[in-house]
Formats: structure tokens, sequence, C-alpha cells
């Protein structure tokens, strides 16, 4: 896991190398190890490396080939690695190094640009190809690992993260109104192409992007998964499968060279993977878990669980209780760490998890993907079993707020249309799922996954050099999961497929409780000296310079925070304090 930039130029300049070496420093905490910078004529890259696979210089990056003429920066793990590697072998490649890295390269000159289909992984990169004169940026099939991108003239820069891009004085302070509505209706989750600025972009996962050295560009999708009924199998069948696939990918997530960890919630989903990273390897295994303070009659915490698992499987295992003191001041270093804004209240739980974690280890496993991939959430019934329109159902179920609501929220010049919801109608209307749960599922699966949950995790442990590892987004199991019938999920309140499953490897009184979250109660309900927080930083010189949010609206949720609450359970108030501050924090 590590932190990449560069600089591509579409003409015979040569890039600056100051530039990749003022981006650096805003990629620093997601590799803390080391760090290099190899310049060419008419392109530079730069990388931070967080040592995880072959520690030695050996694996050190940017990396060339000079026989093959090739160089690459890459962040990210490729568990299939070992088995690409022999497979090169065999082709007559060889190698000096026992990193995935340089699988990478040899594979792209074996396999061209369809080599990113024999993946197994989470990976984003920048390959230049001498011979052939071109780029070749790629990035993962579920958007584990993310890539931004920016062009200003003739060259093309592009980071880990917008802070990267902002360092090298690129990000333009031009915000997207689509961008816009998006963040506020659709649970903060911008898909991409979009960002929150007008012409930063993000690369789409499971595509690649090839550059022409006159700067041409071709974008092409290599994955999608489709929602199809292949085989009639019984419920114990498809319970058995996927079973062993969760079994094989948290296998494969524990090829490090580093001891491996596990975040633990106390949920059906971080425990499976407790369980079976105990079976894999019964030798020592550490497990974390984060609580907060109650507030009102909502508990802070879920260790009750977490402990039942800990004792389970005999790990060693870690309560990280924050209390308020701690919270707050802690606040504004988390939104500083999010390459774009992010609203939910767990990511501030997962910077301070992520901080206390990275004292001990440099890689856990974590469970985020299961209730998109195993239809885990409350809306799945509405749609699945509702009277009315689909999408209408999606839209009252996860939207945050109506059309209406988010044009009465934005001052004039940020209006627009309905983007979002025509966004989701146009989804859900896609050939590849027929039925109106699976539409939805798609829609979590490839598009708010990715934008909300999947990029909440990478931003806060990364933030401490933190490796985070996703079981449930291995492709070959979400692809497992999309053919299993809607009903063996949807039932059983959710995910009921994945507790059959469950049922053979952990306590039944994990799998049937009441549905659980990273509980943070203060940024919920923003009482006291968080709702001052909020207002502090929605009446700065800089929010009312900005001119974004109407005041009337912004008036109306500071008078009674907790009466503005989204279908989610979620602040109103808290979303639009989160998008100020995190533009401030960018310095605009």
């Amino acid at each position: 896991m590590c932190g990449i930039c560069g600089v591509i130029r579409y003409d015979k300049d040569s890039v600056d190398e100051s530039i990749v070496q003022r981006m650096l420093p805003a990629l620093e905490t997601r590799g803390p190890d080391a760090w290099g910078i190899h310049m060419e004529e008419g392109f530079g890259f730069g990388h931070r490396r967080l040592s995880i696979i072959d520690l030695s210089e050996n694996g050190h990056q940017p990396m060339s080939d000079e026989e093959l003429k090739l160089s690459i920066v890459y962040n990210g793990e490729i568990y299939n690695f070992l088995d690409l590697r022999e497979e090169l072998q065999r082709q007559g490649y060889s190698f000096r190094s026992t990193s995935d890295t340089e699988v990478l390269l040899k594979a792209y000159h074996a396999w061209g640009d369809e080599f990113v289909t024999r993946l197994n992984g989470m990976f984003a990169f920048c390959i230049h190809d001498q011979e052939r004169g071109r780029f070749l940026l790629g990035r993962d099939r579920l958007g584990i690992k993310p890539l931004y991108y920016a062009e200003e003239g003739k060259a093309f820069y592009f980071a880990s993260n917008t802070q990267a891009l902002n360092e090298a004085g690129v990000i333009q302070p031009e915000l997207s109104p689509e961008a816009l509505h998006y963040y506020l209706s659709f649970h903060a989750v911008v898909p991409a192409p979009y960002t929150i600025f007008k012409n930063v972009k993000k690369l789409e996962p499971g595509t690649t992007m090839s550059i022409q050295k006159d700067g041409k560009k071709q974008v092409t999708s290599y994955w999608d998964v489709l929602f199809e009924r292949k085989e009639a199998l019984s419920e114990e069948e498809w319970t058995k499968r996927v079973l062993e696939e969760l079994r094989q990918s948290v296998k494969r997530r524990m090829v490090s060279d580093v001891p491996v960890g596990a975040l633990l919630s106390g949920g059906l989903d971080s425990s499976l993977i407790v369980a079976l990273m105990a079976e894999a390897n019964p030798q020592s295994l550490h497990t974390y878990s984060i609580g907060f303070e109650d507030v009102g009659t909502e508990e802070g915490n879920e260790f009750y669980y977490s402990d039942i698992i800990a004792k389970e499987f005999g790990t060693k295992h870690k309560k990280i209780f924050i209390d308020s003191r701690r919270l707050l001041p802690n606040i504004e270093k988390a939104i500083s760490a999010m390459a774009e804004p992010m609203v939910s209240h767990d990511a501030v739980a997962f910077y301070l998890l992520s901080e206390e974690v990275s004292k001990e280890t440099k890689v856990v496993l974590s469970g985020q993907g299961a209730d998109e991939v195993f239809a885990g959430y409350h809306w799945y019934p509405k749609v699945m079993n509702g009277t009315r329109d689909p999408v209408t159902e999606y839209r009252e179920a996860f939207f945050d707020r109506t059309h209406e609501e988010v044009m009465e929220a934005l001052q004039v010049p940020y209006h627009g249309s309905d983007i979002s919801g025509r966004f989701v109608t146009n989804h859900f209307a896609a050939s590849g799922a027929t039925e109106p749960v699976d539409k939805a599922l798609r829609l979590d699966t490839r598009i708010m996954l990715i934008d909300d949950p999947v990029k909440r995790v990478d931003n806060m442990t990364m933030a401490w050099g933190l490796e985070a590892r996703v079981p449930f987004l291995d492709y070959k199991l979400v692809e497992l999961a999309a053919s299993v019938p809607p009903e063996l999920k949807v039932a059983s309140n959710g995910k009921h497929i994945l507790k059959k499953a469950g049922e053979r490897v952990i306590p039944r009184e994990v799998i049937y409780r009441k549905k659980g979250y990273f509980p943070v109660p203060a940024l919920k309900y923003l009482r006291d000296e968080y709702l001052a927080f909020a207002r502090d930083i929605l009446s700065t010189e800089k929010a009312r310079q900005r001119n974004l949010f109407n005041p009337i609206y912004i008036d109306k949720l500071l008078q009674a925070p907790e009466e503005h609450m989204t279908v989610l359970g979620g602040s109103k108030l808290w979303q639009l304090t989160v998008l100020e501050l995190w533009l401030q924090k960018m310095g605009c």
C-alpha cells in the first residue's frame, strides 16, 4: 500500500521535478517507510512506500525495467501475484525482486492492457511504455484504491489523493454543481468521474486509461458484474459456495511479509472474517474494536459482541474507548485526511481506530462491502416487495434530500437539474439486472459502496499508514453473490445466505443480533460543543464569502438540528459542516 503521483506532458518539454517533490508530502501518511522519484523526458513519477511485500530495497518504487523499457508507479496489493509470477517465469521472464510491483511490469509486457483482467487485488497504477510512447493508468474492479487526475494546458497530473494535486497547484476552486447535487442528495456519493472540483476527476473503477504522447486518451472498461441466475442451486449449496469463496478470499488477503490483524466491530461481517482468519492461521491474531460515549439512550460501543468473538477464537483483543474530549479535537484532522468530503459519522471513528491500530500493525482485514454485496440494508426488501416504482422506493429509503431541498440548501448559482435522480433512474434501466432488488444491489455495489464505505476506510486507514484489506470485495465473491437469488439474500432481515454461512463458524448470538454499525452519537445529534463547532464553521468569513449555502436554510438547521435528520439517521447540519470545513482545509 502506498501513495502515488505523477506528471505527464503532451509536448517535448521536460517535467519540473520540484512539482513532483511538492506532491509527495501530501502522500506521506499513505507510505511512511520510503519515497522515490523517477524522471524521464516528458514525465515524472513520485512514490511513497508502505512496505508490506518484499521489504527490501528491491521492492522500491518507482520501478523501472530497462530491458523491457517500462516504468511503473503503483499503489495496492495483488493477492495472486505469486501465481502470476510463476506463469511469467514459465514464459521466460526473470525477476530481481519478490514484489508484486515487478509482476505488474512483466504482466503488462506479456499480456498488454488486458493484463488487468488477470489481477486479483486492489490497485491503482501508471505504467510508462517507452517503446510504444504511451502511458496506461488503471484502477481495480471495485475501486478500493483511488486515482485522481487533473489537466492543465499540455500537462496531465495524477495522484492517490486530491491533496497532492492541490500541492501541485492544479486544483481550481470552482465547484461542480453536479457533484454538489450528488453530495447533498445521494448520501455524499459522488460517482466517478466527478469530484467536488470541476477540473478534478477520478478514474472509474474497473477501467484503464491510455494516454498517447500527443495527449489522446482512451478509457476502457474491463469489468462489470452481471446479476444473472446461471445455476439453480439449493440454499444448502449456495451456503457452501459462499462460505468457501469467502474462505478463499480471506486466505488470499493474509499473504503478507508483515503480521495481519483484523478490525472487529462484533457484527456478522467482521466476526466471519476473524473466524476464517483464525481457521487459516491459528497463531496469534490481533483484533481491534472502538467505542464512544453514549448519548442519551444511544449506545456508543458494541464491545459486548466483539468480546464474544475475541474469546471464541482466542484473539489478542484491544478495545479502544474514545471519550468526547478526544473526539472533538480530532474532527478537523479526520476531515483533513479526506480526499473528498464524506459525511458518515464513522469516518472519525475509523480515523481514531486507525491511529491506535497502526501503533501495533501495518495490515488489517475489515468487513466493508458485505451489506452491499449480500443485501444487508433495509431498503432492499422495500425495493423487492414494494408496490411502487423501484426507483422511487430506493430514493425514499436512501437519499438524504429531495431535489427540491437540495435547491433550498444551495445558492442560486449552484442550482441545476435533478442529476442524482436521473443517474439512479438510468442505472436501474441499464441491462445486466432484471429484478428490481438486483438493480439496487448493482447500483450500490458498483457506485455507492465505492464512494462511501470503501473510500472512507481507505482514507482513514491510510491517514496512519495502515493497510486495510476487504475480503468481501474479492471480485470472485462479488460475482458469486450477484448470481445468488435475491430472496436468499433479502430474507432474515437481510444477508440471509451470509448468515447461514456464518452459522457454521461463529456463535448465533452474534449472527442474529440487531444490526449495528460504528456508532458516533455525538456527531449524529450535534449537541452542546458539537453544535457550537458546526455553527462556528458555517459562520466563518470564508464560508460567507463562498456563498455556497442558503443562509436561511443554515439557520433552520442550526435552530433545531435534531429535527433535520436524513432517512439514514444522519445530521443534515453535519453534512454542510463537513463540506465547508473540508473546502477550508483545501485552502479554498
